[in-house]
């Protein structure tokens, strides 16, 4: 495996490890009046903003990647309203992109992304940064979520990247203990 795809299927590992931390560990403990209340953010609640993570990894940047079209969508439309629904929905979209990145072929990763954005412009960008954005993207909401948590009196989420590496190094010690 080349150093770009293990580096993306690093990133890939830490979106879902980072959503399914933030949904399982603090998201879930949110009263409802909390979890849908406008928070000031850009999609106003972290429902609303858990919504644009499933309209962006799921109906917008994996369709793109993956299967080459490219949805004409509204980034801020709510896609699932239900709470468990969008949990699992959430989910299952992270749990997409590493099996997808580490099938990519080096031909795929250095070429370019062809898509048309929301609003009807033809676009290429390259393809392995444009990748990279959509495992990135995540990580700018999940701090939004964090932010607005902490500003309910909520505790934190410890979601960064190393994180996840200290955990996956402790359960490889552990294994070969």
């Amino acid at each position: 495996m080349t150093a770009l795809r293990n580096h993306l299927c690093t990133m890939a590992r830490y979106h879902a490890w980072a959503t399914r931390k933030l949904l399982d560990e603090h998201v879930a403990q949110l009263p409802e009046a909390d979890y849908r209340r406008d928070c000031g953010l850009f999609f106003k609640s972290v429902h609303g903003t858990l919504n644009h993570l499933l309209v962006g990894d799921a109906l917008l940047w994996f369709p793109r990647l993956a299967e080459g079209v490219s949805p004409k969508i509204k980034l801020d439309m709510e896609a699932e309203p239900d709470r468990p629904r969008l949990r699992q929905r959430l989910l299952d979209a992270v749990a997409a992109w590493e099996p997808f990145v580490a099938h990519l072929s080096e031909e795929r990763l250095a070429g370019e992304l062809h898509y048309t954005t929301t609003q009807g412009v033809p676009t290429s960008l390259p393809y392995a940064a444009t990748l990279a954005h959509a495992l990135n993207h995540g990580t700018h909401h999940r701090g939004q979520i964090t932010a607005a948590l902490t500003m309910m009196g909520h505790p934190s989420p410890e979601i960064d990247l190393v994180w996840m590496l200290q955990a996956e190094r402790r359960q490889q010690e552990q294994q070969q203990a």
